[in-house]
This record gives C-alpha cells, structure tokens and sequence, in this order.
C-alpha cells in the first residue's frame, strides 16, 4: 500500500474532492525530488486551487486504510499492490497549527490513475491530526 504515484501525468477524480466536487484532474507535483512525503495536487481547471498531501504511512507506520467494496469497485478494483494513499492536509500559521485528516484520505490506483476521496470506516482515524502528534524527539516532519 505504499507504492507512491508519479508526476507523470494526471490524476482523475470522477467525483471531484469533497467539496470540490466539480474539479476532476489534478497533477502531482513533488515538493522534493523522489519523494512522495508532501506534494500538493495542482488542479487542471483552476490555476488557483492545489491542496498539499501527505503520504500517510509516513507519518504513521501502522496505518491500514481499508477501502469499502463500492470504493475499490470505483477505482477499477485494484490490488493492494497498485493502490497509493494521501490524507489532505490543512497548512497552519505553524507546523504546530498543521493537520492531516487520516479518516477521509485520497486513494490513488497507480496503473489508471484514478482517484477518490474515500472515508474509513474506522473509529481509529480522525479528521484532524495535529502533525505534532506524530514527530519523534528531535526530528521535524515538513
């Protein structure tokens, strides 16, 4: 579940992201190169709207996303292997003021490059994680 996305190309959303449900292509842009840690998702339509993504498992290593039937059947019904996950963070005035939503993450099918904003049915995840909650003593995570 790891397998992380390429900048080659778009990424398609048929049901948009919520709330922006009328936008549908994004592009991958990565902050660094070879990394999929943080990048944001620059929409194809409106030069003026990217959200910033994190990989999850990044942050927390035993993140286990579970995608409903309905879920992985609108995404071609990929196999673990060929799906990528991002949660949607909310930049702050500080890293501190940061946070992730690990419940509604992105999942990617890496071979189409189909997408959707799916919600976990899992009471383990929130939406809204402070990226403090997840830096060890002495490193920094963005």
């Amino acid at each position: 579940m790891e397998k992380a996305i390429t900048p080659s190309g778009y990424i398609e959303f048929p049901d948009g992201i919520f709330g922006f449900e009328e936008e549908k292509r994004f592009l991958p842009v990565m902050l660094e190169d070879d990394s999929d840690a943080v990048l944001y998702l620059q929409s194809e339509g409106n030069a003026h709207l990217a959200f910033v993504v994190m990989n999850p498992f990044l942050l927390k290593e035993d993140y286990h996303p579970v995608l409903s039937e309905s879920d992985r059947e609108k995404l071609g019904n990929p196999g673990e292997e060929e799906l990528s996950f991002y949660c949607l963070c909310v930049v702050g005035a500080s890293a501190e003021e940061s946070t992730v939503n690990l419940k509604c993450p992105i999942a990617v099918n890496t071979v189409t490059r189909k997408a959707r904003q799916v919600i976990l049915d899992s009471e383990e995840y929130g939406f809204r994680h402070y990226l403090k909650e997840f830096g060890k003593a002495g490193t920094q995570i963005c």
